[in-house]
């Protein structure tokens, strides 16, 4: 049995700033975040709109978490004009359909990153931040799924959190580290992403210079190219190939293909074609895990209907700034004053000031 990451996160590495000796990266295929699918759940389902209740066969492929004697009643306060917000976290499960995308003998499931998307008031716009899977974080006490208490640690790899307490921990985790109440949660595995890109055709992705990542797999002449379900998870994996191959360069990579995978569900127009939107929604349906809020289709469709107005291409995305840990330069923490002022302006429904975007830890160059 694979031994669980120990609370100081040894999992995964990153490129040190110049002047700073850091080891090696290992080859890990297996850790690369898989949020990507998930955010696609909005628009999958705001095609679908009141026609998913016919596929009732659906509704039993949802798995539904009840997160709220996990999270108890320390919460952040839900304030009236503070729109949505939906945790999207990526699965690499290694069971079921999972095991053939797998390398390595690792075994049980991470999240390597997780992807808060805020849809504020009037929901014309959706926000999508990503944190990065090496952050240090304070982890609160949290309830795990056998009832035993993991009580509170400092320094913990944002990475581990899901390993070693499940989602529920992570859900109370970045509401600790951010003060923005999460309305929903969302989970979708690595079969899921993949079987979502093959169910809609593949995605077109253009990227401005050849990528070549031994690592991922991936080969890519600069251009445009539709990727299928294994090329999109070997792109989002990628960071080798691109920057100075740290997981934040590959962060930019997972944010591009967002919104092409986005865009490409919008232009479909899925209510146009009845069977192909059985097949995405069952790809997607059956590997999904998501909040008791919205684990049935009903839910998932009133959710969905909701957001209708949002446009892919208005999406922004932006990484939580961060910086290199003074300790460990293999690791980052959040940069202030630059990461209050996201969450206050999330939290506040406002616009995010230019100063909460600067990341002093860039991560690279994406194509």
């Amino acid at each position: 049995m694979t031994q669980a990451p120990t609370e100081s996160g040894t999992r995964g590495s990153r490129r040190a700033p110049q002047g700073r000796r850091a080891s090696k990266p290992p080859r890990r295929r297996r850790r690369a975040l898989r949020w990507i699918a998930g955010g696609a759940l909005v628009l999958v389902l705001a095609a679908g709109g009141t026609g998913y209740w016919m596929y009732s066969s659906l509704n039993s492929n949802i798995k539904g978490v009840d997160l709220g004697p996990a999270l108890g009643d320390d919460r952040p306060q839900k304030l009236p004009t503070s729109g949505q917000n939906l945790l999207v976290l990526g699965s690499d499960s290694r069971a079921g359909a999972n095991a053939a995308l797998h390398t390595g003998k690792a075994s049980g499931a991470r999240s390597d990153t997780a992807l808060v998307i805020h849809i504020p008031e009037g929901r014309q716009q959706a926000i999508a931040v990503s944190i990065p899977r090496d952050t240090l974080v304070t982890r609160p006490e949290c309830t795990k799924a056998d009832g035993s208490t993991l009580p509170s640690a400092k320094r913990v790899m944002f990475n581990s959190v899901y390993s070693m307490a499940g989602p529920a921990c992570v859900v109370k985790t970045v509401e600790k580290i951010s003060g923005v109440r999460m309305d929903h949660f969302v989970e979708i595995d690595f079969a899921g992403f993949k079987g979502l890109v093959d169910a809609i055709g593949g995605v077109p992705v253009t990227v401005d210079q050849d990528i070549h990542d031994s690592s991922s797999g991936l080969n890519l002449t600069a251009g445009t190219h539709r990727l299928n379900g294994t090329q999109a998870l070997q792109f989002v994996r990628t960071r080798h190939g691109i920057g100075d191959g740290s997981d934040l360069g590959r962060i930019g990579l997972q944010q591009k293909f967002l919104m092409a995978l986005l865009a490409e569900i919008k232009r479909q127009n899925l209510l146009s074609s009845p069977t192909k939107l059985y097949t995405v929604a069952d790809q997607l349906t059956a590997s999904l895990t998501t909040d008791s809020g919205l684990a049935s289709l009903t839910k998932l469709a009133e959710f969905g209907r909701s957001m209708q107005g949002v446009d892919p291409s208005t999406m922004e995305t932006i990484m939580l700034p961060v910086r290199y840990d003074a300790q460990d330069p293999n690791r980052v923490v959040a940069a202030q004053p630059q990461a209050n002022r996201l969450w206050k302006a999330l939290r506040r429904d406002e616009t995010i000031p230019a100063s909460a975007k600067k990341s002093p830890a860039k991560g690279g160059a994406t194509p």
